[in-house]
């Protein structure tokens, strides 16, 4: 469903992405892992066209979504929901305000339709009920929850998750990586998970992309991953700088 083909970025110029190449399959899930600042976060903001490449393609759907009109980005945006790490929710609104929200930028106007699907959306984050209250009122695995709601209840094709279990304990962290293997397989979805995490990239992941030094690494199996015995991959996930005393 998306492909990166030669993908190039930097910042104040410090190159952060160096020729990188991404090929993400109809409903897999692809996990790209790599240390905090190679970039993982980059990548994704360039497949909904939050950010523009230095060089290189970005296919949805096999069209080069890179230059594209807005009109038409938002065409794309549809096909691509995103949960970000702080869940970015609306703090003034209940969750199921949070939730029509993305429902009303669509167009729909049928309150029925609506309730409906946020009731759906949140029954399949395990929220049932939850709709009347606010932000500031749940914990931080809610809010990841409430977050993921709000992106699926789009009904996209394609889920993008930006370090889904940042800041959470083990047990939620745990939970949410359950949760995005189900919907996964619930819905049929395309996922993208950035994350340095190692539980969540061997719970959830079909497929794994190591980063590093702006250029993949590794691109494989989890079985490959946890069988090279290639220092950069060890290092990383045994949790090693590879400094020594």
């Amino acid at each position: 469903m998306i492909e990166v083909r030669k993908l190039s970025k930097s910042f104040g110029g410090r190159p952060v992405l160096r020729e990188v190449d991404l090929t993400v399959e109809e409903g897999k899930t692809l996990v790209v892992l790599g240390r905090s600042g190679c970039g993982k976060s980059v990548v994704l903001k360039h497949l909904i066209g939050l950010l523009k490449p230095d060089s290189g393609e970005v296919l949805v759907d096999g069209e080069d979504i890179i230059g594209l009109p807005e009109r038409k980005l938002t065409a794309v945006r549809r096909k691509i929901g995103m949960l970000f790490q702080s869940a970015a929710l609306f703090d003034s609104m209940s969750v199921e305000g949070n939730l029509a929200f993305p429902l009303r930028e669509q167009g729909i106007r049928n309150e029925k339709e609506i309730d409906t699907r946020v009731a759906e959306a949140l029954d399949m984050v395990e929220l049932a009920g939850e709709q009347h209250k606010m932000p500031a009122d749940l914990s931080g695995g809610m809010r990841k929850r409430v977050g993921l709601a709000r992106t699926i209840v789009g009904r996209p094709r394609c889920v993008l998750y930006d370090e889904p279990t940042t800041g959470l304990d083990p047990i939620t962290s745990d939970s949410i990586n359950h949760l995005i293997r189900r919907l996964q397989r619930k819905l049929g979805v395309t996922s993208i998970v950035v994350t340095h995490d190692m539980k969540t990239a061997f719970h959830c992941a079909d497929r794994v992309a190591l980063l590093h030094e702006g250029r993949v690494h590794y691109d494989g199996t989890v079985e490959g991953l946890k069988a090279s015995t290639d220092p950069v991959i060890t290092d990383f996930i045994e949790g090693r700088s590879g400094e020594s005393d």
